[in-house]
């Protein structure tokens, strides 16, 4: 279960007023989803989704993290894109 720090830091990443970049955007769903799901439970999709592959390939890279390991780390790298983009 995810704790009221990590609810608050996505909260507060949904808010941000302006885009983070690409790689940050991708940074962000590969943290929060190994914090909420853990490692990769899906196929990669397929060669026409780019997108998904994008996000897949971003949420791989997190693999065999913790799930509390990447809250934190979610939690921080929110509080530091604040800055810029809240």
């Amino acid at each position: 279960m995810p704790s009221a720090e990590f609810e608050a830091a996505a909260a507060a990443a949904n808010a941000f007023t302006k885009k983070p970049s690409d790689d940050e955007m991708l940074k962000l769903y590969a943290l929060y989803k190994q914090a909420t799901v853990g490692d990769v439970n899906t196929e990669r999709p397929g060669m026409f989704d780019l997108k998904g592959k994008y996000k897949w390939d971003a949420w791989k890279s997190e693999e065999g993290k913790s799930q509390a390991d990447a809250e934190t780390e979610y939690i921080a790298y929110v509080e530091g894109l604040k800055a810029s983009f809240a």
